[in-house]
């Protein structure tokens, strides 16, 4: 009687190590889950304060101030190799327009 006794005691033993090692994995998937699901929250609530704040906001320098900057640079640049031709009464680069003649005379 004492050797059934004690297998029962050793299947309830092994059970409950069992059912606390099931519990244990859980818990540690549980707690991954929770850990990745965080992050996900944390990095799209940056991403919609970024976006937010992007929107909203009415200070820096905006497309239009940029692409005007850069048509008057442009325009200005132009202008000043005009003069620079128009002063020298010549070509400023002359290979620049030998490549360029021969660019467009080639016979094929």
């Amino acid at each position: 009687m004492t050797e059934l006794t004690n297998k029962k005691l050793l299947n309830l033993q092994e059970e409950y190590f069992m059912k606390k090692f099931i519990k244990k994995i859980t818990h540690t998937a549980k707690s991954a889950v929770t850990c990745v699901k965080t992050a996900a929250v944390n990095s799209m609530s940056a991403v919609l304060a970024f976006n937010r704040r992007a929107v909203c906001s009415n200070a820096g320098e905006g497309y239009i101030d940029t692409a005007v900057k850069v048509l008057i640079a442009v325009v200005l640049g132009a202008l000043v190799l005009a003069g620079l031709y128009a002063i020298l009464n010549d070509t400023v680069m002359p290979t620049v327009t030998q490549k360029i003649t021969e660019m467009f005379s080639y016979n094929g």
